[in-house]
């Protein structure tokens, strides 16, 4: 029975991972060839309007996480009925919230650039990019949105094709865009959109073939389901909007005291924390169907064996990824075409900012385990400790009275200071075992 746990956990957690890697490396992959290709005041500026593209990579994951949690708790229980009424309200609310994010982003491109930071430096860049980028929402938010579900629906094998084939067509659609037809952020916006719609054809085919337990088809709308969606949803939605609003306050404080090389430079490492929080999204996204079938299951021996492996998987594959960062960082900034300034300035800072990433991963399996197992205000209080409230106040303040170092180790003291308060909730909250409903 161990044995079989620890292969439960292997299939669903890695596949996952492996999968978040892929689809972050869409919009890295686009810094690293606009980076080379078009220099590092268009790498900088795709850093200036990355926030907007976290919020609807954020959007995806808080409605599609939000179905799919209580979708693993129909399947738990073997009511496949309700399994289906969920996953297509899920799908139908997904949709029309892309399509309001579309719209916003291509009528008011250069209102959004200004509000993000974008200055004549890095303006025209930023605008290119944003606009096209937000033409291809809504393929990409139901691509997303499909291989949340398809997870839970014993198609791991095809989310994994479908999510590295959609890759490698954004590495060869970035290099043709950027280089030989000279299209500049444009073109890697574009090469982005293609990629991530071919993903959605990829995953109709589940449905094509009926080959799970979930059929896309007609609904009558349930205004009550839709609400419990958004409200099992939220932690995450909320845990998701840490990095947009990190990048946000960062990019105001490095404007404000250092100026275009403080942003170009945490184009570089703000990118490599994107990675970072993208794989252990996977994690906790991974376990995700196993909390949720042992939870509907009542099996709290099963959902406690998880959680620990999530924890340790999450601490140690942190401390790795922290490690080789470091060691490799002016690699990886000659792997983004980074100049030497940008390239020395990263050097120095790229140390202090990287040990926030061992306490993220943590805190993001904390509140997966807690909304999975229907604990969702005491979820989503600790994200938006997290995402919103203790990271915009320690990034903003923090170097007032410290001075510049207290920037990069901004991430750290937030992730920290939550991670203690997070870890007394949940104790607190199992003093009894865990409340099945």
């Amino acid at each position: 029975m161990h044995n079989a746990k620890i292969r439960a956990v292997a299939r669903y957690v890695f596949p996952t991972m492996l999968s978040n890697f892929c689809f972050v490396l869409f919009t890295i992959i686009d810094a690293i060839f606009v980076g080379r290709g078009v220099g590092t005041n268009a790498l900088g500026a795709i850093n200036l309007v990355n926030p907007f593209v976290l919020i609807v990579s954020a959007m995806n994951l808080f409605i599609s996480v939000g179905g799919v949690a209580i979708c693993a708790v129909h399947m738990g229980k073997g009511d496949y009925d309700g399994a289906n009424t969920v996953f297509r309200h899920g799908m139908f609310l997904l949709s029309f919230a892309a399509a309001v994010l579309s719209l916003a982003g291509m009528l008011f491109t250069d209102n959004i650039c200004s509000l993000l930071g974008a200055g004549e430096t890095f303006h025209s860049y930023a605008a290119d990019y944003l606009f096209w980028y937000s033409l291809f929402i809504i393929p990409s938010a139901l691509s997303a949105g499909l291989q949340n579900y398809c997870r839970n629906d014993n198609a791991l094998g095809l989310v994994g094709m479908a999510v590295i084939i959609s890759s490698i067509c954004n590495i060869l659609g970035d290099w043709l865009l950027v280089f030989p037809l000279a299209m500049g952020t444009k073109g890697a916006a574009i090469a982005t959109g293609v990629s991530q719609t071919l993903g959605l054809l990829i995953m109709l085919t589940h449905f094509a073939r009926k080959n799970g337990k979930l059929r896309l088809g007609k609904i009558s709308l349930n205004t009550g389901l839709l609400r419990e969606i958004i409200f099992h949803g939220l932690p995450e939605g909320v845990s998701q909007l840490a990095t947009p609003i990190m990048k946000f306050c960062m990019n105001l404080v490095l404007i404000e005291r250092i100026g275009d090389l403080g942003v170009n430079a945490f184009s570089v490492v703000s990118n490599i924390a994107i990675l970072t929080m993208g794989i252990f999204s996977g994690a906790s996204e991974g376990l995700q169907p196993l909390f949720g079938q042992s939870y509907g299951a009542k099996n709290e021996k099963d959902l406690k064996f998880y959680f620990k492996s999530g924890l340790i998987i999450s601490f140690t594959g942190s401390a790795v990824i922290t490690i080789l960062t470091v060691l490799l960082r002016e690699n990886i900034c000659a792997l983004f075409g980074a100049d030497a300034a940008t390239t020395e300035y990263v050097l120095q800072i790229y140390p202090l900012f990287s040990i926030g990433f061992i306490v993220m991963a943590i805190n993001v399996m904390i509140t997966a385990y807690l909304y999975s197992t229907e604990r969702s205000a005491l979820s989503t209080s600790i994200s938006l400790l997290r995402s919103v409230i203790l990271n915009s106040a320690i990034i903003l303040f923090l170097p007032k009275i410290f001075g510049n170092v207290a920037i990069w180790l901004s991430m750290f003291t937030y992730e920290a200071t939550v991670l203690m308060i997070a870890m007394i909730l949940l104790k607190h909250s199992e003093r009894n075992g865990i409340q099945f409903k």
